[in-house]
């Protein structure tokens, strides 16, 4: 199978026997997309794999809502939002937006007027204290709160919350940074290992124990019949492993070794 502008890769450890694949090593990157899988709103998977391909009755109600006439869609509702939903899990659009050329979701917009209370000066604040307060309150803990609607009563005091603050807006690094966690790592799953992805694409941490577990359920009796290959996964390969995860159980078989 082609493959346009791989960026990642994994060894495929394949029975030439049997024809097809026991196990692959693969990296975090790998790994993350395949989780990410997980994530795709069925609307989307749809749309990458095709109506035709799909199993089942998902792909009609796909093209109902496509065809679907905007006279009997609700005002104020979008047919966009079912048919091409945002990837909410960032973990999950950092892992295919790439590979699957998704495009990244949407930053949430946050509103850009926020009030606190007007009794911040301390005991008992300044002014007269609002109905139902106490004069006698105690209004220290008061700036501890914030609303986007001017005139909230106050959780503490009762005080009405109408001081404006100021929204300071991020930089476009420390958006960047906050989304990528700590130390900036991306994706899912720890770098600090390699996994073993099977055929059906159980994935674990990868160790000598576990490969070799792995050839003993195999029943692997010929170790020369056995080869490594290296394959790349670029946005052919990751729509084809999408597919075959919906419909078999012998996705890297099926994609690599070209037994769809």
């Amino acid at each position: 199978m082609a493959t346009t502008a791989a960026a990642l890769s994994m060894k495929l450890l394949i029975d030439t026997r049997a024809e097809r694949v026991l196990f692959a090593e693969a990296s975090k990157e790998v790994v993350d997309f395949l989780f990410s899988i997980l994530a795709l709103p069925v609307a989307t998977a749809v749309k990458l794999v095709g109506k035709d391909a799909m199993v089942g009755c998902v792909a009609n109600l796909y093209a109902s809502v496509d065809k679907l006439d905007a006279t009997y869609v609700l005002p104020g509702a979008a047919k966009d939002a079912l048919l091409c939903p945002t990837v909410l899990s960032p973990a999950a659009s950092s892992a295919n937006s790439s590979l699957l050329r998704l495009p990244a979701p949407a930053a949430t917009e946050l509103p850009k007027s926020y009030f606190k209370c007007s009794n911040t000066s301390g005991r008992s604040g300044f002014g007269s204290p609002s109905f139902g307060s106490s004069a006698s309150a105690d209004t220290s803990s008061c700036s501890i709160y914030v609303t986007d609607a001017s005139g909230t009563m106050c959780p503490n005091c009762g005080g009405q919350m109408k001081i404006a603050l100021q929204y300071a807006a991020p930089s476009p690094g420390q958006i960047a940074s906050a989304a990528g966690g700590a130390g900036g790592a991306k994706g899912f799953v720890q770098g600090i290992v390699t996994y073993t992805v099977t055929d059906d694409l159980t994935v674990a941490p990868m160790s000598a124990i576990s490969s070799i577990t792995l050839l003993n359920t195999f029943a692997v009796t010929d170790i020369a019949a056995l080869q490594e290959i290296t394959v790349h996964l670029g946005y052919n390969e990751g729509l084809a492993i999408l597919k075959a995860s919906l419909q078999s159980t012998t996705v890297l078989t099926d994609v690599f070794l070209g037994k769809a």
